[in-house]
């Protein structure tokens, strides 16, 4: 079936209220859409299309014209040739919207799909600030980012999402070979900002508390509990490796594993093996659903017929259950604490500190690759460890010579 297409208006819009006037390719009954650098509000666009004329007539019937040029050269019609063909102006060491599409094709193929979404996240509040136009790396400039950055503040966006953000664009600016004149990163120039970091430890007493707590039987706050006592058991594990958990990572004595974050990156892919305690092997033992299969998954949440993104919704869904239930849970118990899977981490952590386990052997338990990154996750001492600690400095001060 041969290739078609036509001038169609974005259903979402931007910042601004107006829609991306694009290209729309049909071919084999599957839909593609390439982006033009007009943007329209509806009614303006009918009107358009109607008339038949103006400025924007003109340059969307070039765009149009270009794409059935394209699909008429092309012995094959592939999506990925036409692209190619249809952005063959543009270039990822000029164009930053073409940059980051361009990785973001990547991380998709290297079914890093999280991490994709986040890249996209990026480049869309990037185009959004600047009024949806496309731009070049040598607009980027300091005062470009400082820019962005209030703007961002204005409309109600923390300093963190700024700074993953600009961090992600930053990543987009060191694979390329740029010049480092118009490198516009570091000191003298601009300085991604960073927000104070929130703990998110509970003292062991909280912990008990939750450990403790008595749920409805099969009820979602009792999943809720039984999976937080889990990740908090076993390391501070992520939702995501906890739902890809299968039965040949669990051992008499150990859980064994890698993490999924770490599978498809260069990062040197590091096992992490951790202690099972016999609580967390009552957890697997209510939850987990047996199989001969040692490629099974413990938990009944994921299998093997799921797509990678239909997985990653089920992972997210979980863990959007557990957090809803465990703030009920810690609303409860009177935990003055927004608790969600990132406190069992963090919890898992502190708890150890304030035992006294060094943080080098935290750190590898976490399977972080810089210290600095486990001292963040620390909590404070509690205060009554400050008070038993500083009683050094008093003791004997008001004895009689």
């Amino acid at each position: 079936m041969k290739a078609t297409a036509k001038i169609y208006l974005d259903t979402r819009a931007n910042a601004e209220g107006l829609h991306n006037v694009k290209i729309r390719v049909r071919h084999n009954g599957k839909r593609r859409y390439f982006a033009t650098n007009i943007n329209m509000n509806p009614i303006d666009f009918d009107k358009m299309m109607k008339r038949q004329s103006g400025a924007e007539f003109i340059t969307l019937t070039a765009y149009l014209n270009k794409a059935n040029k394209i699909i008429k050269s092309l012995e094959v019609f592939t999506a990925e040739k036409f692209k190619d063909a249809f952005y063959e102006n543009r270039s990822t060491t000029k164009s930053v919207t073409y940059a980051f599409e361009k990785y973001i094709e990547d991380l998709k193929l290297e079914k890093r799909l999280a991490t994709a979404e986040s890249y996209q996240y990026a480049i869309n509040s990037l185009k959004a600030f600047n009024k949806n136009k496309d731009f070049e790396f040598a607009d980027v400039t300091p005062r470009f980012l400082k820019r962005y950055e209030k703007w961002m503040l204005d409309n109600k966006r923390s300093i963190t999402t700024v700074g993953i953000y600009l961090r992600s664009l930053r990543t987009i600016f060191n694979i390329q070979e740029l010049p480092p004149s118009i490198y516009p990163f570091g000191k003298r120039k601009y300085v991604i900002p960073t927000s104070k970091n929130t703990k998110k430890a509970l003292t062991f007493q909280q912990i008990q508390q939750i450990y403790q707590y008595e749920a409805d039987p099969n009820s979602y706050e009792e999943m809720a509990r039984d999976y937080w006592m889990f990740l908090y058991l076993v390391g501070g594990m992520n939702m995501k490796d906890f739902c890809f958990l299968k039965w040949d990572n669990i051992g008499n004595e150990s859980i064994t594993y890698i993490r999924e974050k770490t599978k498809r990156t260069n990062r040197e892919q590091s096992t992490i093996t951790i202690p099972l305690k016999p609580q967390a092997q009552a957890i697997i033992n209510k939850w987990g659903v047996r199989s001969l299969s040692k490629d099974a998954y413990v938990f009944p949440h994921l299998n093997h017929s799921m797509s990678e993104d239909e997985k990653r919704k089920t992972y997210k869904q979980l863990t959007r259950v557990i957090n809803d239930n465990m703030k009920r849970i810690a609303k409860k118990l009177e935990i003055d604490r927004n608790v969600t899977t990132y406190y069992a981490r963090h919890s898992f952590a502190t708890v150890l500190k304030r035992s006294g386990v060094p943080i080098e052997m935290i750190s590898e338990l976490l399977d972080h690759s810089d210290l600095k990154v486990t001292r963040n996750y620390l909590d404070g001492f509690e205060n009554e460890q400050i008070q038993k600690a500083t009683d050094a400095l008093i003791t004997g001060l008001d004895k009689a010579n």
